[in-house]
């Protein structure tokens, strides 16, 4: 077995991808996009950017590092925002340079066409984006980010079209992998899905005229607007003049919605497929009770992305809940790391135990995933530490063994805990009495699969769990990374 060393505040999870929203028809649109960023923060703290477009001023923008709350509840900043229509974005860095982001890097991105400007706001990962670049250099394009999204511009920009949805549609042909883009022109907004509907985007309509897109339901509560639909995989929609128009620019698909969305990446408070993400989150941990069924005394969530499915595996179990991990909520992701003791603390000034309920208690911790293990280990340590007599680990997911090119943050494979060990080596290396995943089956039955996964077709994308990738990622086979035998195949023939 290979050591897994990790610094002590590495987060040991898959990071969010990014949030978008945009808002037309409304008085002041960038106000409604900054409430929107600021319910979509969970999806991306690095950075946030908004667009607006005014009829007398044009379009402007701001892009800064940081929280929502921190740059776009300004009033100064805010009044240069103005007009009716207006997109943002929050990002966490999926594609690009990680952990050195430079402004430029921030979306929404802007091109001017000789038919007026374009901004564009994409949460997902282009998996032939080297290829695209490349191409584009050598026929003279200009970037000026590191980003995979840029890409879209510059291919809008070789495109014949008269006008820019069409423009649009042109260049996202071209593109492989996942995407959700928000646009905007100077009077219309423009919401588009990946043939697979990887990445989600709701539509949602605010006062008399007004709509807005957004990357998850929440997002619509926090403005008081009414949840309209889904876009579907592989439509898009142009707005205008308070009316929708849709298209499908890529024919006929089938969609594969990332079934990670469910399990931690969305809002507990969202809705997905008509389903709330709480509900289905309570039912992967009653799954997990019929599955993996243990004597224990308490179960405790970790905190707080566990707590759905802590909740339904006391309920089918009967094991009685208790907090018994609590989170520091202000301690946020910028916390100054002054000295080597402070560092050494690690998750211990994230969580602290809650002695007086775990001591002499046999408990189940119940958590959303498994990536690297420091984080489960340095868990485990502080319940046994505070006098627990057993400690159980059952997870919320299957084992991620693989990683993800279709806008998620996740380590190479050779660091992921599941791909280099079995489910018993983990349990030793972690150094817990038991450690049970929820099976692929039944995370299906938990979001409303009553059959479980259909192997021949699978119903969501998976592939952090099952190895089986949708979209070939062309630049990552470029890099030498090998699928898993016969992927190849399978998506050939789902393609046909």
């Amino acid at each position: 077995m290979k050591p897994f060393l990790a610094h002590p505040f590495d987060s040991d999870r898959l990071h969010e991808e990014c949030g978008i929203f945009g808002a037309i028809g409304v008085a002041d649109a960038s106000n409604f996009v900054a409430l929107g960023l600021h319910a979509l923060q969970h999806r991306g703290q690095e950075a946030g950017g908004i667009v607006a477009h005014d009829p007398e001023s044009g379009f402007n923008s701001a892009h800064r590092f940081g929280y929502v709350r921190d740059n776009f509840t300004k009033a100064e900043v805010m009044a240069t925002l103005p007009g009716p229509l207006a997109i943002g974005h929050v990002r966490y860095s999926t594609a690009g340079t990680k952990a050195a982001t430079a402004i430029r890097d921030v979306q929404p991105f802007f091109g001017e066409f000789h038919m007026g400007g374009c901004a564009i706001a994409h949460n997902g990962n282009i998996t032939n984006a080297a290829a695209l670049r490349r191409e584009l250099i050598e026929r003279g394009s200009i970037f000026q980010s590191s980003s995979d999204s840029e890409c879209i511009i510059h291919l809008m920009a070789r495109s014949i079209q008269r006008n820019i949805p069409e423009r649009m549609k042109d260049a996202l042909r071209r593109i492989e992998g996942a995407f959700s883009v928000i646009a905007m022109t100077r009077t219309k907004l423009i919401g588009v899905r990946d043939p697979l509907g990887v990445r989600p985007l709701v539509l949602g309509k605010v006062g008399d005229d007004g709509f807005v897109l957004a990357s998850e339901t929440c997002a619509l509560d926090i403005i008081g607007a009414e949840f309209i639909r889904e876009i579907e995989p592989g439509e898009m929609v142009v707005i205008s003049r308070g009316e929708v128009e849709s298209s499908r620019p890529f024919g006929p698909s089938k969609g594969r919605f990332c079934i990670f969305e469910h399990v931690y990446f969305s809002r507990p408070d969202s809705i997905i497929g008509g389903r709330s993400v709480y509900e289905t989150r309570r039912q992967i941990g009653v799954e997990l009770a019929r599955e993996a069924p243990i004597e224990a005394d308490l179960v405790c969530p970790v905190p707080d992305s566990g707590t759905p499915a802590a909740i339904g595996f006391a309920q089918e179990s009967g094991i009685p809940y208790g907090m018994g991990i609590i989170r520091n909520q202000y301690m946020g992701r910028t916390f100054i790391e002054p000295t080597e003791q402070i560092r050494n603390m690690g998750v211990r000034l994230k969580l602290n135990v809650n002695r007086s309920l775990i001591a002499g208690k046999r408990v189940v911790l119940v958590d959303d995933s498994v990536v690297r293990g420091t984080t489960s280990r340095k868990i485990k340590d502080m319940i046994l530490d505070a006098g627990a007599a057993e400690v159980h680990f059952r997870i919320a997911s299957p084992p991620t063994a693989w990683p993800c090119f279709y806008g998620v943050d996740t380590p190479d494979r050779d660091k992921l805990l599941a791909a280099n060990m079995t489910p018993e080596e983990m349990r030793d290396w972690i150094g817990v009495n038991s450690l049970a995943f929820v099976s692929l089956d039944g995370l299906y039955r938990a979001v409303g699969e009553a059959q479980g996964r259909n192997n021949a077709c699978p119903q969501y994308c998976d592939a952090c769990f099952s190895g089986d990738y949708p979209v070939a990622p062309f630049d990552q086979l470029e890099r030498g990374f090998r699928m898993k035998a016969g992927s190849e195949t399978a998506m050939n023939e789902a393609a046909e």
